[in-house]
């Protein structure tokens, strides 16, 4: 039975940002969907009033214990990286891992989880800014700066405020389904899985001028013709550039090449198929634009982490048409 229970830590001087996503995905009731609810529970060290950034205050009767016994915990950022979580927060955070308890950090709320042992020997990551610090504080932790997070089974790591909702999608994704989770997307008017990496946010904006624009229509034009054989020059000749310039402003408009970008698109469209269809996998392939299906099983694991048949055995409703 999927995890039913989610608490997430509240502590004093935080943002309401991260505890309100968590709040839209898993404390929200979704009647018309074919899951049962979540049950959240907002939980600080001590009951009573926790300050928020901005000079509000929350009042949680709950406490570490409750924290503590969830299913899943979710610690989301921390005051200040540099310092300790209190022992009786380290405490209750083991304590939710000895039990079996889903471990969930957003953004440099993977100090936490680095803090109580948790991610010792285990990929994870946190917000670009910080993965330096968490490396060097937490010489066991494998850092990866680039993914928006990290799933190791038990422990589940994200990185900057925003990859929270990336996260807390995915977990949906995980308990219930692809359809469960693209409804909570649709819901919140998000995309249910983004591509790429925060690597993309790393370096500073680029003022959108006309070239960008001709970037966004010729990625447009792709989107609606996945199908067909794409190559830079064929985009490029829809940009109404030459191939050399249009690489070079395709990548400081996205941050990745248009090839790149091609393949995590049709790894995406192919998606609705094998979850909504029994649409044989060379078939999908064909479907998306890619010319083998070794290709498109190769490109899949690399973006998915895993393989068509093993996504379409997850999230396949049992009413999918056959």
């Amino acid at each position: 039975m999927p995890p039913r229970t989610v608490s997430v830590l509240a502590y004093d001087q935080m943002s309401a940002f991260e505890t309100g996503i968590v709040t839209e995905v898993f404390g929200l009731r979704w009647p018309d969907l074919d899951a049962p609810a979540y049950e959240l529970t907002i939980c600080a060290e001590r009951p009573g009033s926790v300050r928020v950034i901005g000079g509000a205050t929350l009042h949680t009767p709950h406490d570490l214990d409750a924290l503590a016994a969830a299913d899943t915990v979710i610690v989301p950022s921390v005051t200040d990286v540099t310092a300790e979580p209190s022992p009786d927060v380290v405490t209750a955070l083991r304590l939710a891992h000895s039990r079996g308890a889903r471990m969930v950090s957003i953004c440099s709320g993977a100090f936490a989880l680095a803090a109580a042992g948790l991610l010792d020997g285990r990929p994870a990551t946190t917000h670009w800014r910080y993965a330096d610090l968490l490396r060097r504080r937490f010489p066991k932790v494998e850092v990866d700066p680039d993914p928006l997070y990290v799933d190791d089974g038990d422990v589940l790591t994200s990185a900057g405020c925003a990859a929270g909702l990336d996260l807390c999608l995915h977990l949906v994704r995980r308990d219930y389904g692809g359809a469960v989770a693209n409804a909570v997307a649709r819901r919140l008017v998000v995309p249910p899985h983004r591509d790429g990496g925060q690597a993309q946010y790393i370096e500073a904006p680029v003022a959108v001028g006309a070239d960008d624009h001709r970037i966004a229509d010729s990625m447009a034009w792709a989107l609606a013709h996945l199908a067909e054989t794409l190559t830079v020059r064929t985009l490029a000749r829809q940009a109404h550039m030459s191939p050399r310039t249009y690489l070079r402003h395709f990548a400081r408009t996205t941050g990745t090449s248009p090839i790149r970008w091609l393949v995590l698109q049709r790894v995406q469209a192919s998606l609705p198929l094998l979850e909504t269809t029994a649409t044989p996998i060379e078939e999908v392939a064909t479907a998306v634009g890619f010319e083998r299906a070794v290709t498109y099983r190769h490109h899949f694991s690399q973006a998915m982490r895993t393989s068509p048949s093993t996504y379409r055995r997850t999230f396949r409703s049992p009413t999918s048409n056959a």
